[in-house]
């Protein structure tokens, strides 16, 4: 497969067709089959922690690029103006790296979308520390 066709969808079908990525209006998520044809259900959520979908013209970019680690074809590929552009595999070691890489990236966002708390709200975690019950 070398391109996915874009398709707006009120929902992801059940069976998906090969060659498109659907990208329904009320979920953010985007699916498709595994590029490398062995049938697999790809599926990833979109937001600013996660993948980033752009379109421009009808065709759709995926940021970053699509590892599917946990399939058994372990391929790894960019989906860019609805091309798919294949990547290098990665070895175990890089696969671990990327995850803690992800899930660093995830915590720095979400922490800076946590209300900053007021004043009594902070002596109140200092109190808290204080007696041990929080870190």
């Amino acid at each position: 497969m070398t391109d996915l066709a874009l398709r707006h969808v009120q929902y992801v079908p059940k069976q998906l067709e090969p060659g498109i990525l659907y990208v329904p209006k009320e979920f953010a998520v985007a699916a498709h089959l595994c590029a490398c044809g062995c049938g697999n259900k790809v599926s990833v959520p979109l937001g600013p922690a996660e993948w980033t979908l752009s379109e421009r013209g009808g065709l759709a970019t995926l940021r970053p690029s699509i590892g599917n680690w946990q399939l058994p074809c372990k391929s790894h590929y960019l989906i860019t103006d609805s091309r798919i552009d294949w990547a290098p595999r990665w070895s175990e070691a890089q696969i671990a790296a990327g995850r803690r890489s992800e899930e660093k990236r995830r915590e720095a966002y979400f922490k800076t979308r946590q209300p900053k708390r007021g004043l009594v709200g902070r002596l109140w975690n200092a109190f808290l520390k204080l007696l041990g019950w929080r870190e």
